[in-house]
């Protein structure tokens, strides 16, 4: 067995070498950039009800199908465009999830306009720094909690919709809002060590 392979994961990214893949260059990672905090908020939208290989497998075709994720390009997405969608067999082709992600992006911008970027906003609710969990086991990750339930009504208060609390806990265990990997991960120490980037978030309270 290489050194690889002799790491301690988590045990839900054991299935497949791209689900090991994402668990080790980018989920629990802190994301800043506004672009891909869209990107995985219209993806954790589109799993709802089916899995998240299933998305991973098709987010290069999501990547072109929604203008790589300008949420700018997307809120300017009209019928002709939701038409093309529905004949996209290369995604997930639901009426309500396609509606949702352009009417996200609407409201993503307004968002944007209000707190000079996405990533100041959602940062804010939990003062810029990722959360440090303690869990020893996959029975002690919560599928919300109540920051999630927060922002979760906070996002549709503000007309996002697919962003029930359960799904934004998965945005923010995504995007590293929430470091969740086990204790006895190695990417867990690896996440906490990492230096505090330079949020938008610390630049607009300057």
């Amino acid at each position: 067995m290489s050194k690889v392979d002799a790491k301690r994961r988590c045990p839900w990214c054991l299935g497949s070498e791209q689900y090991l893949r994402y668990h080790d260059e980018e989920w629990g990672v802190p994301v800043h950039d506004d672009r891909r905090l869209f990107e995985f908020l219209i993806l954790e939208g589109a799993q709802a009800g089916l899995s998240w290989s299933t998305i991973l497998n098709k987010r290069n075709n999501y990547r072109k199908a929604f203008g790589r994720f300008d949420p700018a390009k997307v809120a300017r997405f009209g019928a002709r465009d939701i038409k093309r969608l529905l004949a996209d067999s290369r995604i997930v082709r639901n009426r309500l999830k396609i509606e949702s992600a352009i009417g996200n992006a609407r409201a993503f911008l307004e968002v944007r306009r209000e707190f000079g970027s996405f990533d100041a906003y959602l940062w804010g609710f939990v003062g810029g720094r990722p959360l440090q969990s303690i869990r020893r086991g996959m029975k002690q990750v919560p599928s919300r909690t109540p920051v999630s339930d927060s922002i979760s009504r906070d996002l549709k208060r503000r007309g996002f919709r697919f962003v029930g609390s359960t799904i934004v806990y998965a945005f923010m265990q995504a995007v590293g809002v929430v470091n969740d990997h086990l204790t006895g991960c190695f990417r867990r120490a690896q996440l906490r060590a990492r230096p505090r980037s330079r949020s938008s978030a610390k630049l607009r309270r300057k």
